[in-house]
């Protein structure tokens, strides 16, 4: 494995990292407990340090399992990534802003942005016991509320810095004047974003304000939530509650499978899967610090984590590029 320091900051994460959001079942169409906490195991056996989860991912249950899972091993050679903002449970009183409805226990419930001092400071303090741990290595906000003011949300930082409860501040899903703005008050480490070979937006502008300011860049669904795993074309059906059914919908499919028909070659001659090879591709972009990856089980776990091992030289990596400019 991998491992490389976050922005300007003391924090060394690995550059595969597990991603917890499929784990807690909301809009994943659920998970096995079991399976999931062996998951989470199989990481840190095979060199994955960091583990990134958020109180949405099942309303609490990613977090709840990743406590369990790592109570065996030795906390300070594990990295905990965790978020706020996300408000389900009406404590927000109203306050915030309305994100969209999701559901649990087949009832509708309203998701709502929250950031307000009190609320991030309440939200740690579950988390921590969630987590069953007394700090968090990097805190991040979840998604921009634009009902509180930046200026708020980072004294809730500045509080939890010098508490101790949290190692490192970050923030998730902001633009450059966001960054810029929160960076004022607290030195924010990385932004958490979604990027992929599908996904590419942030090449434009984030890539370069991260390479001249030293901000970590953390990728999230780096594999467009499966499909370029290949396995979508193969099979083609997921359950009537999956998210991706709709998700899916914004690519052209079949640009998508003759893409990975194109690249699959290159993947078999590594000894890799595709997952593997867009994983690896993934971590060397530049600016990208960290990339995550969900796992169902130990074995896709160990996949994700073998990743980092694949030799990817300049004209491959050509190779690649020039067969994305098809899509």
């Amino acid at each position: 494995m991998e491992y490389r320091k976050l922005g300007s900051i003391d924090l060394e994460l690995s550059t595969i990292a597990y991603g917890a959001f499929a784990i807690g079942g909301t809009m994943w169409g659920g998970n096995e407990k079991k399976d999931s906490i062996e998951s989470i195991k199989a990481s840190i056996d095979n060199g994955v340090t960091s583990i990134d989860t958020a109180p949405f991912y099942g309303f609490g249950l990613s977090e709840e399992m990743i406590g369990e899972a790592i109570k065996d091993y030795d906390r300070t050679k594990i990295q905990l990534l965790t978020k706020f903002g996300l408000v389900w449970d009406g404590s927000n009183q109203g306050k915030g802003e309305f994100f969209f409805n999701s559901e649990k226990a087949g009832k509708s419930l309203p998701i709502y942005k929250y950031a307000s001092k009190e609320n991030v400071i309440k939200e740690v303090e579950e988390s921590l016991m969630r987590l069953q741990t007394d700090y968090i290595d990097l805190l991040q906000i979840h998604w921009p509320d634009s009902t509180t003011p930046i200026s708020e949300t980072m004294e809730a930082f500045e509080i939890l810095l010098k508490q101790g409860k949290i190692r490192a501040a970050g923030v998730s899903n902001y633009n450059i004047s966001q960054v810029i703005e929160a960076s004022k008050n607290v030195n924010i480490s990385s932004n958490q974003i979604g990027y992929s070979m599908l996904n590419r937006g942030i090449e434009n502008d984030l890539i370069p304000y991260a390479l001249e300011n030293n901000l970590g860049i953390i990728v999230y669904s780096p594999m467009e939530r499966g499909l370029l795993a290949g396995n979508y074309f193969k099979k083609g059906k997921l359950k009537d509650d999956d998210h991706r059914n709709e998700y899916f919908q914004q690519f052209d499919m079949s640009k998508v499978k003759t893409f990975l028909d194109a690249i699959t070659p290159l993947a078999l001659d590594k000894g890799a899967t595709l997952s593997q090879l867009v994983l690896r591709w993934t971590s060397l972009q530049p600016a990208i610090t960290i990339v995550l990856a969900g796992a169902r089980n130990a074995n896709q776990a160990i996949a994700n984590a073998k990743a980092i091992d694949i030799d990817l030289n300049t004209e491959e990596i050509r190779f690649i590029n020039t067969e994305l400019l098809k899509i």
